[in-house]
C-alpha cells in the first residue's frame, strides 16, 4: 500500500467520523431537548426504556452518545440502573442501523446529499433548516467516507504482508481482541463495523473473521462511557460496568451460539452481499442477545453492584431523594394533606441547610471528598424540590377552600428558596476548588471577617426551618436580628475588601472570590427570612 493510498484511507475515515458527528449533532439541534426529555421519563417498564433506547439511538446515530447521556441522568439520581440498563439494551440495537444504512451503495447520489445539505446550512436562515441540511450533510459525508475507504483498501487485497496480517485474525480469540483494541481506538462500534464491512467487501477479510471483529466491537464500544464515568459518581460508575458487563456477557452468548448453530450459515443466506451480511451479522446479534439477556437484567445489575458495592451513605442519599410525608395525599383529607407537603417542605429545607453548612466547612478546609459530599446533597434537594413540586400540583386538584390554596403556594415558595440555599452551598464548593486549584488564598483577616458573616448566616438559615417546621414565631425577632446584621456585614466586608484592594493586599482571584462569597451569604440570609416568615398569616 504506498503513501498515499495510506493517507487516502486515513482521510476517508477521517471523513466518515466528521460526518457522522456532524450528522449526530444537526440531529441533536433540531430536536431540540426532546431527545433528554424522552430519555429521563423512560419509567421503570423495561420495555419502554429498551424502546427508548432504541430510539434515542437510531436518532443520534450513536450508542456512546446515548449510553454517555444514560451515564448522566443515573450520575444525577434521576434514573435508575434498572431504566438504565433497558436503555443500554435498546442502544446496542439502535447502533446497528449505521451499517445497515451503509451496506447501500448510494456513492453515485453522495455529492447531491453534500450539495443540498450545504445549500440548506448555508443559505437558510430558519434554525430548523439549517439543522436538517447539517444532517443531510454528515449523511453525505459518511458515504463519501465509505467511498474513499473502498477505494484506498482495493490494492490490500493484492498485498502479501496485508494478507499475512489478516491471517493472524483467523483465530478467534486473536480476532476479538483485535476488534475490541480497534473499536476503542475509533470509540465507534458504527464506524468499526462499517471499516470491517469495506475489508469483506473489497476480499481481503474472510466473513467468519469479520463476525468475531463484529463481536469485539461491541465491547470496544464501551470505552468512551468508561472515560465519560470517571468524573462521575459511584452510580455513574455504575451503568459504565453495566454496560460493560451486559457487552461481555452479550460477547460470549454469541460466541456459544455461532460455534453450536448454523446461525452464521442462515445469515449468509439472507443475502449475496457481502456488506449487506456483515450488516445483518450486526443487527441480528444485537437482537438475539437483548431478547437473551432481557429476564436477566436484574442478575446483572446485582453484579454490577458486585464490583462497585453500595456504601452507607448512597443508601442514606437514596431514601433522601424519595418524598416520605406526602405518599397518600389522594387518601387523606385535604388539611392532613397540606400538612404532610408542609412536612416534607421541612425535611427538604434541612437537607439544604445541612448541605450550606457543609459547603462553608469545605470553603475553610477543603476536601475533595467535601466537595463530593456536597454536590451529592445538592442532587438530592434537586429531586426532592422536582418531586414536591409535582406533588403539590396534584394536590391543588382536591377540594381546596381559598386558605388552603394560600398555604399550599406559600409552601411552595418556601420550597423554592430552600432550593436556592443548597444552589448557593454549590457555588460556594465551586469557589473553593477554583481557589485550590489556582492555588490562592485569602488573607487572615479576610477569612475571619467571611467566617463570622457565614455563621450568622447558618443561625438564621437553621433558625428559619424551625420556624417553617413548629410555626412558632417566637424567634422571628432574634431571626430579623441576624438579618440586620448580616446586611451589615456585608456592607462591612464589601468596604474592607475595597481597601485591601488600594493597598494591594489582597490577590486579584481571591478578591473576586471573596466579593462572590459575600453576596452568596447575604442571598442565603434574605432566602431565610423569606422561609421564617411564609407560613405566617395562612391560616387566617
Amino acid at each position: 500500500m504506498t503513501i498515499a493510498q495510506m493517507i487516502s484511507l486515513l482521510g476517508g475515515v477521517g471523513l466518515f467520523l466528521f460526518g457522522m458527528s456532524i450528522m449526530s449533532t444537526g440531529l441533536k439541534n433540531s430536536c431540540g431537548d426532546n431527545l433528554q426529555v424522552i430519555l429521563e421519563k423512560a419509567t421503570t417498564n423495561k420495555f419502554v426504556a429498551v424502546v427508548v433506547g432504541l430510539v434515542m439511538t437510531v436518532l443520534v446515530q450513536s450508542s456512546s452518545a446515548t449510553d454517555v447521556m444514560v451515564i448522566g441522568f443515573v450520575n444525577s439520581g434521576m434514573m435508575t440502573l434498572a431504566q438504565a440498563i433497558g436503555v443500554i439494551l435498546g442502544a446496542n440495537i439502535g447502533t446497528t442501523v449505521t451499517a445497515q444504512i451503509t451496506a447501500f451503495n448510494i456513492a453515485t447520489f453522495t455529492p447531491l446529499f453534500l450539495f443540498s445539505g450545504a445549500v440548506m446550512y448555508l443559505f437558510i436562515k430558519k434554525d430548523l433548516v439549517k439543522h436538517i441540511g447539517t444532517v443531510i450533510m454528515g449523511f453525505g459525508m459518511l458515504f463519501q467516507g465509505i467511498t474513499i475507504m473502498k477505494a484506498a483498501i482495493a490494492p490490500l487485497s493484492h498485498s502479501e504482508m496485508f494478507k499475512n496480517f489478516l491471517s493472524g485474525l483467523t483465530n478467534p480469540f486473536v480476532a476479538l481482541v483485535f476488534g475490541i483494541a480497534f473499536t476503542a481506538l475509533l470509540q465507534s462500534s458504527s464506524s468499526a463495523t462499517v471499516i470491517f464491512q469495506a475489508f469483506v467487501v473489497q476480499g481481503i477479510l474472510d466473513y467468519n473473521v469479520a463476525v468475531y471483529l463484529v463481536i469485539g466491537a461491541a465491547i470496544g464500544s464501551v470505552t468512551p462511557n468508561l472515560l465519560a464515568s470517571l468524573t462521575a459518581n459511584r452510580n455513574g460508575k455504575r451503568s459504565a460496568i453495566l454496560n460493560l458487563l451486559f457487552n461481555v456477557i452479550r460477547a460470549a452468548i454469541i460466541v456459544i451460539i455461532i460455534n453450536v448453530t448454523p446461525l452464521l450459515s442462515w445469515i449468509q443466506s439472507t443475502s449475496a452481499d457481502p456488506a449487506r451480511q456483515i450488516a445483518n451479522t450486526h443487527t441480528i446479534f444485537a437482537i438475539l442477545a437483548v431478547c437473551i439477556i432481557f429476564p436477566f437484567t436484574d442478575w446483572i445489575i446485582k453484579l454490577t453492584y458486585m464490583f462497585i458495592p453500595e456504601l452507607p451513605e448512597e443508601t442514606r442519599a437514596a431514601e433522601d431523594r424519595k418524598l416520605v410525608f406526602m405518599t397518600q395525599m389522594g387518601n387523606v383529607p385535604p388539611n392532613m394533606a397540606i400538612h404532610q407537603a408542609q412536612l416534607e417542605a421541612a425535611r427538604m429545607g434541612a437537607i439544604a441547610a445541612e448541605n450550606y453548612e457543609k459547603a462553608i466547612d469545605c470553603f475553610f478546609d477543603y476536601s475533595p471528598e467535601k466537595v463530593e459530599d456536597v454536590e451529592e446533597r445538592e442532587e438530592t434537594v434537586n429531586i426532592l424540590n422536582h418531586a414536591i413540586q409535582d406533588a403539590m400540583v396534584k394536590l391543588q386538584t382536591l377540594n381546596l377552600t381559598p386558605a388552603m390554596l394560600r398555604r399550599i403556594s406559600a409552601i411552595t415558595i418556601a420550597v423554592t428558596d430552600m432550593e436556592r440555599i443548597s444552589d448557593h452551598a454549590e457555588n460556594i464548593i465551586e469557589y473553593a476548588t477554583r481557589m485550590k486549584n489556582k492555588k490562592t488564598k485569602l488573607s487572615k483577616k479576610a477569612a475571619k471577617e467571611l467566617k463570622e458573616m457565614a455563621e450568622n448566616s447558618m443561625e438564621e438559615v437553621e433558625l428559619a426551618i424551625d420556624i417553617f417546621t413548629s410555626e412558632n414565631y417566637d424567634n422571628l425577632s432574634k431571626i430579623e436580628k441576624l438579618e440586620s446584621k448580616v446586611d451589615k456585614q456585608e456592607k462591612q466586608l464589601i468596604n474592607h475588601h475595597v481597601e485591601r484592594l488600594m493597598e494591594n493586599k489582597c490577590e486579584p482571584i481571591a478578591g473576586v472570590i471573596f466579593s462572590d462569597m459575600v453576596t452568596d451569604i447575604e442571598r442565603c440570609a434574605d432566602h431565610a427570612i423569606n422561609i421564617a416568615y411564609a407560613l405566617k398569616d395562612t391560616n387566617k
